[in-house]
């Protein structure tokens, strides 16, 4: 007996872990073999798909003389890939100069005479000069926004500042949000948001696409909260407590 008068109650035994059956170690290791393969399988799959789309696309407009399927006893896949990206650069060093300049100036002249080529056209290349030009900060930040109500966040990405009519109209700093579609990002709704509300996030976009496509099962580490490993990247802990995370605030 202790001093109170109560008798100590007897050292609990730990019970070994239940067996598991060899049919659930199987399925274990082919789930993990799955999760390991598929992501591989499916990549080089893609990638396959698209160089023998280009080689059957890109290798029949090619000379006989200069066709090295013609004189090489093996075939050489990716051959189209490498002749596409050499015609690509050739192009992208010949619109440098004054001549390119003026040939594709007067191109899209005539282009913006024909009604309906001229709407595709003008759109595509508002897209691609937005995304792809080094001077644009376009896709370049992920933000928190609330939508569609208070209290709901979801994930947006910032693609400019408003201008225009729409800017004029508003008296705040008012900034075009892209807010994507899960699982498939390629779509999604176009918000005018002022600055303010916008809660800005420390994750890459490509983070941010990860966490849209995966339906919010592959979250980025936070980075100024998680530890570090060796190489400097963030390292999540075994078990998250997401029960006691708080609400964002409001900028």
């Amino acid at each position: 007996m202790d001093g109170q008068g109560q008798t100590p109650e007897p050292p609990r035994l730990i019970q070994p872990p239940p067996r598991r059956s060899l049919l659930a170690r199987l399925r274990t290791y082919f789930l993990t073999g799955l999760v390991v393969t598929a992501p591989v399988g499916i990549t080089a799959w893609l990638i396959w798909l698209f160089v023998d789309f280009v080689d059957t696309t890109v290798v029949p407009l090619i000379p006989e003389a200069y066709n090295p399927a013609n004189f090489l006893p093996f075939s050489v896949p990716g051959i189209g890939v490498i002749i596409m990206l050499v015609a690509m650069t050739l192009i992208g060093a010949f619109v440098t100069n004054f001549l390119g300049r003026w040939l594709v100036g007067f191109g899209e002249r005539i282009v913006a005479r024909v009604p309906v080529v001229r709407t595709i056209y003008g759109v595509l290349k508002q897209i691609f000069d937005a995304v792809l030009a080094q001077r644009s900060g376009a896709f370049r930040e992920v933000v928190l926004i609330e939508y569609p109500r208070r209290g709901i966040w979801v994930i947006g990405f910032v693609t400019g500042t408003t201008k225009g009519e729409i800017s004029r109209l508003l008296d705040d700093e008012i900034v075009n949000i892209f807010l994507p579609t899960t699982p498939n990002p390629t779509s999604g709704f176009l918000l005018f948001m002022p600055r303010k509300d916008c809660v800005s996030l420390d994750m890459t976009v490509e983070e941010g696409i990860k966490l849209v496509i995966s339906g919010g099962i592959v979250a980025p580490p936070d980075r100024l909260a998680d530890p570090l490993d060796e190489a400097g990247e963030p390292v999540l802990p075994v078990a998250e407590e997401e029960a006691g995370a708080t609400q964002p605030e409001r900028k």
